[in-house]
């Protein structure tokens, strides 16, 4: 007869100094994005979430980029973004067109009016960054900073399609 034990993996728990990093990773990403959001949606009447799509397509060749791609580097579901591209498509901002290349693509254009709708928040969304990151960090910590996270991202995102 013969028994097959389940061998349960060891867990690792976090030691005491890892423990307190998480969470204080945790609490400062979590009031950051809050804090941004919310200075986007008082000054601008937008969330976050439409900031990062404009300012990823404003950086793209012809302000253009394929679907998939951008939901790619706005850390979107398929759907969660087309829901959000259709909001901004209703305002004007962005324009939504089958790709010349690949008929099963959709690309997102950023127009003119979007163009101009996020230069003209960008100067208060770079003062809520600063205040409420780099303002509390040293040169030495910024540069700290970069390297923390470029090496949490090659874990999460090793073909470094969330990066542009």
């Amino acid at each position: 007869m013969s028994t097959s034990a389940t061998i349960q993996p060891v867990t690792r728990w976090l030691s005491a100094e890892e423990q307190r990093a998480w969470l204080a990773w945790l609490g400062a990403t979590e009031l950051l994005m809050g804090s941004l959001d919310a200075q986007l949606q008082r000054d601008a009447g937008f969330p976050h979430a439409y900031y990062a799509i404009l300012a990823q397509l404003s950086h793209a060749p012809d302000r253009t980029l394929r679907m998939s791609d951008l939901a790619g580097v706005v850390n979107a579901s398929p759907s969660r973004l087309s829901h959000a591209v259709g909001k901004l498509e209703e305002r004007g901002w962005v324009t939504r067109s089958p790709s010349t290349c690949d008929k099963r693509s959709t690309m997102c254009t950023l127009t003119d009016a979007g163009f101009d709708v996020l230069a003209e928040q960008a100067p208060g969304h770079v003062e809520a960054v600063r205040k409420h990151l780099f303002d509390a960090l040293t040169p030495e910590q910024v540069g700290q900073l970069e390297q923390i996270c470029n090496a949490v991202l090659d874990g999460l995102d090793p073909s470094g399609s969330c990066r542009r």
